[in-house]
């Protein structure tokens, strides 16, 4: 294999610049039966007339997250009628961050948007998703079109570059994004730790003769 092949072959296999998982352009992950703060459970089919889906991973435990709240909660109302659905997804684990708390904090920010809980964190891992918050622009296609950071302002205050909203707008007038992917900055993701079980090793009969 020629140099300049094996060039090509590494830069395709690798994933995105700050995701360890998915890459501009990949079809997004899929979800079924998460449970939301309505009471109900949600498909991802469930969004199949919106032309964009925004999927955010967040929680109510992060101030990052708590600071991206009324960002999102606006996002939504201003690109609502344009075909835009805002999907909040929560994975973590500890008390302030299980469903009760979860509706009651969409009570009391009135949520324009479902706010779904993944008790097994599938979905987070399958995003690559390691910050709260953080944000996947999916187009019509449902590919994966922006990924990263809201804006440019972890506390939402002095905002100069809004990646999202710019992403968004480019997309309903039928343009790529000039930014794809950002860092997301916010808490991390309490994953929890998978244990990995170990197989016996035969004993070696030699080693245990007298």
């Amino acid at each position: 294999m020629s140099l300049l092949a094996v060039f090509l072959f590494v830069s395709t296999a690798v994933s995105g610049e700050f995701n360890q998982v998915l890459s501009i352009g990949d079809p997004a992950p899929q979800w079924k039966g998460l449970a939301g703060v309505d009471g109900e459970l949600h498909d991802f089919e469930q969004w199949d007339e919106s032309k964009l889906i925004i999927v955010v991973f967040t929680c109510n435990s992060c101030p990052y997250a708590v600071d991206a709240e009324d960002r999102l909660i606006d996002l939504q109302k201003r690109y609502a009628d344009k075909g835009v659905s805002l999907v909040a997804i929560n994975v973590n684990k500890v008390e302030e961050d299980l469903l009760p708390a979860m509706r009651e904090r969409s009570e009391e920010k009135g949520y324009p948007f479902p706010y779904l809980f993944d008790e097994t964190q599938q979905i987070a891992r399958q995003y690559g998703a390691m910050a709260t918050p953080e944000c996947y622009l999916l187009d019509q296609k449902r590919d994966i079109r922006y990924m990263g950071s809201i804006d440019d302002s972890p506390d939402g205050k002095n905002i100069d570059e809004r990646y999202l909203e710019h992403a968004i707008e480019a997309l309903l007038g039928g343009n790529a994004p000039a930014i794809t992917e950002t860092v997301p900055i916010g808490c991390r993701v309490r994953f929890e730790r998978v244990r990995r079980s170990r197989k016996a090793k035969p004993i070696n009969s030699s080693e245990n003769e007298e």
